[in-house]
């Protein structure tokens, strides 16, 4: 039986299984964010609004140092499935808000494999393993849904190179902002997130085991830094963010992103955010949904 249908075969027995694990909205943690992003830290006390998207200080994976793997991430099959293939990344994430958490109150999260899909791409064999996060307040009500697509990927080949898309974005975006993520910037959000993957802050390892010119812009820092611009462009609640990264962002290399609002639906304002990377091309889109209520 071949890679490919081996993970078919086995995807059943991962599908459907849960974790579960429980937290506070440390003050600490999203103090030390804010100032990542450059805020004032100040306002975050116990009982703030947290605001969107920051609960990825929530839930680190704190697997002991000594079960991690090659590439700094947990090792695989304990929840998420191991599928042979030993690279893996976001590819893509929506977020629902459902409701607000605020500082210092207990948060409980499930998740759940949801898919595993095998996939031949250009670079070889692909698996995409689709998780879904249901984060919930004291209340007892949902107050996040993250739908996170996570795919895994086959060992870097000797002098090979991914071919990445190449589109740029078209028309105009109503408001635009310029960034260049800085060593200091990546290592601060790794290190609030616990994110070990060595992508983000070992370049020798970016270059020689995953074939990058340099350290790789974590994909929740773009999302982060976008909902940023979001937040502070558009006032009404954003309710959706559904984002899919498609090509690297690198340190020290310029990024700009771009929102738009495009329309009304039913369900409130509709709108697009990307990221473009310092030769034009699209790194990650997203598409938004605000509430009509600002």
């Amino acid at each position: 039986m071949n890679a490919f249908d081996r993970i078919s075969a086995d995807a059943s027995t991962w599908v459907g299984r849960e974790e579960h694990a429980r937290d506070e909205v440390s003050g600490t943690e999203v103090r030390r964010l804010a100032a990542t992003l450059d805020l004032d830290p100040t306002p975050f006390v116990p009982g703030a609004t947290l605001p969107i998207g920051w609960h990825v200080t929530l839930f680190p994976p704190l697997a002991p140092t000594a079960e991690l793997g090659p590439d700094g991430h947990p090792k695989k099959g304990e929840f998420l499935p191991d599928l042979g293939l030993p690279r893996r990344m976001f590819a893509s994430r929506k977020l629902i808000f459902r409701g607000p958490l605020t500082i210092g109150e207990p948060v409980k999260r499930v998740s759940r494999i949801a898919e595993v899909t095998p996939k031949m791409g250009r670079s070889g064999l692909l698996a995409f393993v689709t998780v879904v996060h249901d984060i919930t307040g004291e209340s007892g009500a949902v107050a996040v849904t993250e739908e996170q697509k996570i795919v895994y990927r086959e060992e870097a080949k000797a002098g090979a190179k991914a071919a990445p898309a190449e589109d740029r974005p078209e028309g105009d975006f109503e408001w635009t902002r310029e960034v260049v993520p800085s060593p200091a910037l990546l290592f601060r959000y790794s290190s609030i997130t616990f994110n070990g993957h060595l992508i983000h802050y070992d370049a020798d390892y970016a270059r020689g085991e995953e074939g990058y010119p340099d350290r790789v812009v974590n994909g929740g820092l773009t999302s982060i830094m976008g909902l940023k611009l979001i937040a502070e462009i558009h006032p009404a609640p954003l309710l959706e963010f559904a984002v899919r990264n498609r090509r690297p962002l690198f340190v020290n290399r310029k990024v700009t992103l771009m929102a738009r609002r495009t329309g009304e639906t039913e369900a409130g304002i509709t709108g697009e955010f990307c990221a473009v990377d310092a030769d034009g091309f699209i790194a990650a889109t997203a598409d938004l949904l605000w509430s009509r209520a600002a």
